[in-house]
């Protein structure tokens, strides 16, 4: 049997060092590993503090009358308030109300506005506004009423002052809309109110068609001018065009701008998300793709003469059954959607107050170059 050889003394030195640099090495390794741990709890924990600036409200989810699960969508209701004294809570009109439908697996967003003025059944039955709900319930009877007159499945939401608009695209460094001179007109008009009511200086852009540069002031005026061709349907189509420039540059801002938004602007939002779900839409907010954009009704009209009611305008949706049907297969791309008896009741009380069918009333003009993000006014 063959002797074992005694290691040398230089191959012994060879091989502590060489456990040395593994010890050492890992050590390395463990390190990195507990810097990038430290790292990610600073940023969770910077993040739970950024966002202990909201205004949380728990919904009672046993009152939002959610109908059937989606599936693979969220949905969130997002409002935009018209509040002179920062009121979240109700109280105030949502002269803003929009559905945002994300679809989980590929990340893409579709935005529908829903007309403010739009005849809809109100709780314990009556009819009026759609704006009128936030005003009465606050965003858990505004939201009852998204879902109860479309079978839908929204659970959450989240309220923005108008204000806070301003100061958004102020820290972005300003939002291009083309427009035309009318536009412009009523822009400048518009300014000189949201200027008074938020306490910031202003001045007129120049009155011109074309693309014009606009700050914060600017961009909330642009999106609340209804006195022009198409009246509120394309004021829903403004709002639906700045927001969509607004996320487009958020997306590429730098923390810096990121961070002053976050401290000048999370106090006037009011939100049922948790901290733990808003870090998670914050984590793919990259990934998130606006894909569409709408108003809805598709098929309307507008009328004084609603049963009921005296010296109002509404908005009256065509046959109400059909276009929640066209709201699913755009939103869900679901061809197999059958109304509920709630909607299908809706439906025929509408009728019952406006008078007003698809075979004795013509739909009027709703959406206008610039839909389904083809940006463009003229």
């Amino acid at each position: 049997m063959a002797k074992k050889r005694r290691k040398t003394k230089r191959q012994l030195r060879e091989e502590r060092q060489k456990k040395l640099r593994k010890r050492k090495r890992k050590r390395i390794i463990l390190l990195t590993v507990e810097i990038i741990i430290l790292a990610a709890l600073l940023v969770a924990a910077y993040g739970i503090f950024k966002l202990g600036k909201l205004d949380y409200n728990v919904l009672n989810k046993k009152k939002l009358e959610v109908y059937k699960d989606t599936g693979e969508y969220t949905n969130i209701a997002l409002f935009g308030l018209d509040s002179r004294n920062n009121e979240l809570d109700g109280g105030v009109q949502s002269d803003c109300i929009m559905i945002a439908s994300i679809n989980n697996k590929t990340s893409d967003v579709k935005l529908v506005s829903v007309y403010r003025d739009t005849l809809l059944q109100q709780q314990n039955g009556r009819y009026d506004k759609a704006n009128s709900a936030y005003n009465t319930g606050g965003p858990e009877e505004a939201i009852s009423l998204l879902n109860r007159n479309f079978d839908l499945d929204i659970k959450n939401y989240v309220s923005v002052n108008f204000n806070a608009l301003v100061k958004v695209i102020d820290a972005l460094g300003g939002i291009d809309i083309k427009m035309t001179k009318e536009e412009a007109h009523w822009c400048n008009l518009y300014g000189a109110e949201t200027a008074r009511v938020i306490g910031e200086h202003w001045s007129d852009i120049e009155e011109k068609a074309g693309t014009q540069h606009l700050d914060g002031i600017h961009g909330v005026a642009y999106a609340r001018i209804r006195y022009t061709s198409g009246n509120d349907f394309k004021r829903a189509q403004r709002q639906r065009i700045v927001l969509e420039k607004v996320a487009k540059k958020a997306q590429k801002a730098n923390f810096i701008t990121l961070n002053k938004i976050v401290n000048e602007v999370f106090p006037m939002i009011s939100t049922s998300f948790s901290s733990k779900q808003i870090l998670g839409f914050a984590a793919n907010a990259l990934n998130y793709n606006l894909v569409s954009t709408n108003g809805f009704p598709y098929q309307v009209t507008t009328s004084e003469t609603v049963k009921n009611h005296s010296g109002v305008s509404f908005v009256i949706p065509i046959g109400l059954e059909q276009n929640v049907k066209q709201l699913h297969q755009e939103l869900f791309n679901d061809d197999s959607y059958e109304a509920s008896d709630k909607v299908k009741e809706i439906d025929s009380d509408i009728v019952y107050l406006t008078d007003i069918t698809a075979d004795n009333t013509e739909a009027m003009e709703s959406t206008f170059k610039g839909d389904s993000l083809n940006e463009g006014t003229e």
